[in-house]
């Protein structure tokens, strides 16, 4: 696989972009260099149908509450979206890793660590990857599968929505770093898909917990670690948001 340094993208301070050609994979590549290129390191694929990136993070706190920048990324993603679309086309997330607009599959995400990585120690990184699917050239979009696109927009130049979810992403960490992990764990539960007679929250470990309205007891737990495993999203024969 070829990666081509690139400099054309207008990231902010810390990040360095490493580009693919067409047929890359981003989020591979940069699980592969994340130990040698270290945090900041942004992979990106160059396509003009699909956003594709992963970049690498190095947390300074244990694995198993690390995992929640995770929630940070989906955050940035969505928040990269809403810059360049109308209010009328809501930007909701399906528990853990789905980005629906308006209520059809545009993309998702991904978190990776290294395998033998313990728990309570600081992992030497993670990545996080995220896919979005600015035109459908193969295949008409179905009502609960669609692109940018298909709803209407005029096509962005992917190397626009990198910055601006780089630039989102620092903002989050910032956020986070300052007033800790509750405002950016709201953020993200804001946009989770609604459930009636539910108040959710995000335990330290990045599980999903609900308390139902009237309902004793502990909440209801929904585990992170195997629902990002699962990636739903992901097609596993194309690699790409399914279509």
């Amino acid at each position: 696989m070829s990666a081509l340094s690139e400099t054309s993208l207008d990231l902010p301070p810390g990040f360095r972009a490493v580009g693919l050609r067409e047929l890359g994979d981003a989020f591979t590549k940069a699980v592969e260099i994340a130990a040698e290129q270290g945090a900041g390191t942004l992979v990106w694929t160059r396509r003009f149908d699909l956003v594709e990136i992963a970049v690498v993070l190095e947390p300074a706190e244990p694995l198993a509450t690390a995992r929640r920048a995770f929630f940070a990324g989906m955050n940035a993603a969505a928040d990269a979206l809403a810059a360049h679309c109308p209010p009328e086309k809501p930007i909701v997330f399906a528990w853990p890793d789905t980005i629906l607009l308006d209520g059809g599959l545009i993309g998702g995400a991904r978190l990776a660590w290294p395998e033998n990585a313990a728990e309570d120690k600081p992992p030497e990184w993670l990545v996080f990857g995220l896919m979005l699917r600015l035109m459908t050239p193969t295949a008409p979009a179905s009502r609960d599968r669609t692109s940018l696109e298909a709803e209407g927009f005029d096509m962005l130049e992917p190397r626009e929505l990198i910055a601006s979810f780089a630039r989102h992403l620092m903002v989050h960490f910032e956020t986070w770093r300052e007033r800790g992990f509750q405002p950016v764990g709201a953020d993200y539960l804001a946009r989770l898909s609604p459930e009636k007679g539910a108040r959710r929250g995000i335990d330290p470990n990045g599980d999903l917990l609900v308390h139902r309205t009237g309902k004793a007891g502990k909440a209801e737990r929904q585990a992170l670690i195997p629902d990002l495993l699962a990636c739903g999203w992901l097609d596993p024969q194309t690699r790409e948001p399914w279509i």
